[in-house]
């Protein structure tokens, strides 16, 4: 393969883009499946299997719920292309006629990442590769423990000689039909802080007889935003944001015994992170025994910091432009995707897919229209292009 040329490649790329088109039917018809019946984190086999059955190639096991493989030629490295398998625990509210028929969601559009997976496998399997692609089914993206930690961890990059790995999310912060996926960083490490307060319970009409847990819990919350200032560098990005503030059972009149803080930590680094909830610590404990309380703080980490590989991002650009795409400025945010643990064994690449969707992100009304199929489809084979070209010149040096 030493001798292929881009232009092959580009060739290449026109067959599979018009291969293509013979499988977006089948393609909405499996997103609408998977959005009907979705899956949480853990629980995600029947998707595994729905998918595994769509893709028509048969998978090897992973990270419990999840499933790899590889095909194409046998020597040489695989180009990894990821699909995410779990939906959210969130009532949806889109209203249409395959709306989830259960407490779950796909609010962040795993539905149409392994739709577009189906896609691409399906029309590369009658093309001659230059390489193997790896088709991998991802659990528990949405929460830990991290699918994407296990799998990364299992050894079967290194089984499958996998030398790239693809990842592409659907973004309504895009345009549909704009594609972003610019190099270096371009999510947070992240990690999760738990303080757990506790003190002697009572009534409400006697509070010097107990410990207001209630007040001592609101006042570690809002000192939280004064341990950012004191702790992380003003010239790095940080977020310390609280999700769920827990106290009481309901009653008025009684001073509840235990308070419960959890909070998400994103920075750039994940020492970063740790910094952070050391800090956290030293504030709760400190704060909770100037109320004759305790507090016990757990810091749960998470992600790494997501980054792009420089030579995938800058061979993307061509090929996802000469595919249809138009390609937009690096995006960066604070957001957090486990996709990040596949970057630290192979160069990978995060494309970031835009939708004609106005609302975000696990909003209960998140519906990206077909349209994004067939543009996240095109992303994954823009990826595997980019790595494709990338092992040609690594051979010829």
């Amino acid at each position: 393969m030493e001798n292929l040329s881009i232009n092959q490649l580009h060739e290449l790329a026109h067959k599979w883009t018009k291969q293509l088109e013979h499988y977006l039917n089948d393609a909405v018809s499996l997103r609408k499946k998977i959005h009907a019946s979705p899956r949480v984190s853990g629980d995600e086999l029947d998707t595994k299997q729905l998918v595994e059955e769509a893709m028509q190639i048969e998978l090897s096991d992973v990270a419990e719920t999840g499933g790899i493989t590889r095909f194409g030629p046998e020597r040489g490295p695989a180009v990894g292309l990821r699909g995410e398998l779990d939906a959210l625990p969130v009532q949806e509210q889109t209203g249409v006629d395959y709306a989830s028929t259960n407490e779950a969601m796909h609010a962040c559009g795993h539905d149409i990442h392994l739709a577009a997976l189906v896609a691409v496998v399906r029309a590369a399997k009658d093309l001659p590769l230059p390489f193997a692609i790896a088709p991998f089914l991802q659990p528990r993206e949405e929460t830990y423990p991290s699918g994407a930690k296990d799998i990364a961890e299992s050894g079967h990059f290194a089984e499958l000689n996998l030398g790239a790995a693809i990842g592409a999310h659907v973004h309504p912060g895009l345009d549909s039909g704009q594609v972003a996926a610019g190099s270096g960083f371009v999510n947070a490490a992240a990690g999760e802080v738990i303080v757990e307060i506790a003190g002697a319970g009572g009534h409400g009409a006697y509070p010097h007889n107990a410990q207001d847990t209630a007040v001592c819990t609101a006042q570690i919350v809002t000192g939280l935003s004064e341990i950012l200032r004191r702790t992380s560098d003003p010239m790095s990005p940080a977020v310390l944001s609280v999700g769920t503030i827990s106290v009481g059972d309901g009653a008025a009149n009684v001073l509840p015994g235990k308070g419960l803080i959890k909070a998400t930590v994103r920075s750039t680094s994940q020492e970063c992170n740790r910094e952070i909830s050391k800090a956290v610590k030293q504030f709760a404990k400190y704060t909770a025994r100037s109320f004759e309380c305790t507090a016990d703080v757990s810091y749960i980490e998470g992600e790494p910091a997501l980054i792009n590989d420089d030579i995938l991002s800058s061979n993307f650009k061509n090929y996802a432009e000469h595919n249809g795409l138009e390609t937009s400025t690096t995006m960066r945010s604070l957001g957090a995707d486990d996709f990040s643990f596949y970057g630290e064994l192979v160069p990978s690449l995060m494309c970031f897919v835009g939708v004609d969707e106005e609302r975000s992100l696990h909003d209960p009304r998140f519906l990206p229209s077909e349209d994004a199929i067939r543009h996240v489809a095109v992303a994954l084979i823009s990826g595997y292009l980019s790595a494709s070209q990338m092992f040609i010149e690594n051979n010829s040096q």
